[in-house]
């Protein structure tokens, strides 16, 4: 495990905050107690920056024939519905909810050509509200290769309101290599083509990089 290049300072903010208050609270006369007290109180904050921003080491599944998850969470949304922005037709669906307890890195689910990036400025939402994924902060990635061309939908919540996006219109990318990052908790949809055979369900827990989502038709 490792800590992602988007946390290091937030992991460096913390580490330096809590020691700045160890060393003000050293410096009054207070009991023991109180004073491990408090820093029992804080180091659970420290600790869960350091586990957001955290990279599992991982055996990667990487596969032509496969769309692999592009991010850890749990499957909340699978039908088929209007794309409006790219296709402008029918997609099927898939729609991963990533909690704040998640791994936050977005992962490319096929390798290929990035055909269009796109970033949108919007409102924060909840992740799970009807609207979120056309009115909320968001960015659009389209993967296509031979064989199949799909769209990676990063939304911003509640919470998440800083969305990093890596990639650019015209780029070579690898399964599973990195594309984004959304801090502190959101939502990633997945538009697919019709008739692309699913193998997760809705409320399965998935893995960024390692979980199938579909099977290319």
């Amino acid at each position: 495990m490792y800590i992602h290049k988007e946390g290091r300072s937030y992991v460096l903010i913390a580490t330096l905050i809590w020691a700045a208050i160890g060393f003000l609270l050293s410096r009054i006369n207070m009991p023991q107690w109180l004073f491990i007290g408090i820093n029992v109180v804080i180091f659970p904050v420290w600790f869960w920056v350091l586990w957001f921003f955290r990279i599992p080491n991982r055996q990667l599944v990487i596969d032509d024939n496969l769309i692999i998850a592009p991010a850890d969470g749990k499957v909340v949304v699978i039908e088929e519905t209007e794309e409006t922005e790219y296709f402008k037709d029918r997609r099927l669906q898939v729609s991963i909810f990533m909690s704040p307890l998640n791994v936050h890195v977005n992962r490319n689910p096929i390798s290929g050509t990035v055909k269009y990036a796109k970033y949108h400025a919007g409102k924060f939402l909840v992740a799970w509200h009807p609207k979120s994924s056309t009115e909320n902060e968001r960015t659009t990635v389209v993967f296509s290769n031979p064989k199949i061309e799909i769209l990676a939908r990063q939304i911003a919540g509640a919470v998440a309101r800083r969305i990093v996006l890596y990639m650019k219109g015209g780029e070579q990318v690898k399964q599973c290599d990195e594309f984004g990052f959304i801090k502190f908790g959101s939502r990633v949809d997945l538009f697919l083509p019709l008739g692309t055979k699913v193998d997760v369900k809705i409320d399965q827990k998935v893995q960024g990089g390692q979980t199938i989502i579909a099977r290319i038709p």
